[in-house]
């Protein structure tokens, strides 16, 4: 009589996450709404100062568009990349220390399972268990105490990459229809509106909050930008004029 062993299996996951460690979702999603509400109140404003769109209007929302575009791309390239220098010089200091001092850091990772709720001998020797590799033990430490993971931590590049073109996309909504002969506002406060309602949305969507809200608040948001800009153009324009 033999008997079968059964195969190992892995564990069953129930259920999935999305990724919200990436580095893109922040800065595409601040990209196309400061695109579309910066450029929709710098048009709006041009045009409340001049009393029309035309050649004025293309020419300070490419302006805007370029300019926004590649502000926003450095701004974010510059940040994240500090932000994971200084992580990476931590990092460093966590790896030196557990070279330096393995007992203590041992004892230190014990003790932080014995404060969230596990017996001392069971906490020690899950210490135990994690430190007897030095780069798993690295890769906990880090984790625990930086509340970072060392494996996946955000890129300059994308986040850069993701503002410059979530930003374009956002500044070409209010632009659009005066590439295609619109001299007045109408269309772009149409397309804006329509615009600023459904990133809204979502965005809400995406992080399970109601649609409509997240599209409300947006929209008033832009609106209420646009509306100040367009009031200042215009005082601006009959003041010089």
């Amino acid at each position: 009589m033999t008997i079968e062993l059964a195969e190992p299996r892995s564990p069953e996951q129930h259920h999935t996450h999305r990724d919200v460690t990436g580095g893109w979702l922040r800065p595409a999603v601040f990209g196309a709404m400061d695109g579309l509400v910066s450029n929709f109140a710098l048009i709006a404003g041009v045009v409340g100062a001049a009393g029309t769109g035309g050649k004025a209007a293309v020419l300070a929302g490419f302006a805007g568009l370029a300019a926004g575009a590649f502000s926003m791309a450095a701004g974010e390239y510059t940040s994240v990349k500090s932000q994971t220098e200084l992580m990476r010089a931590e990092i460093a200091v966590e790896r030196r220390e557990l070279a330096r001092n393995p007992e203590g850091e041992r004892a230190e990772l014990a003790a932080l399972y014995e404060s969230r709720g596990l017996d001392p001998d069971l906490a020690r020797r899950v210490a135990d268990g994690l430190s007897a590799d030095p780069e798993q033990a690295l890769r906990v430490h880090v984790r625990e105490e930086l509340g970072v993971d060392p494996d996946d931590l955000p890129s300059p590049y994308l986040a850069a990459a993701s503002s410059f073109l979530a930003f374009s996309v956002g500044a070409l909504v209010p632009l659009a229809p005066f590439l295609f002969g619109a001299s007045g506002l109408t269309m772009a406060v149409v397309l804006s509106v329509l615009g600023l309602f459904g990133f809204g949305s979502a965005v809400a969507a995406m992080t399970a909050r109601p649609w409509w809200v997240g599209g409300l608040r947006q929209l008033a948001l832009g609106v209420g930008a646009a509306t100040v800009t367009f009031g200042l153009g215009h005082l601006l324009g009959v003041t010089l004029t």
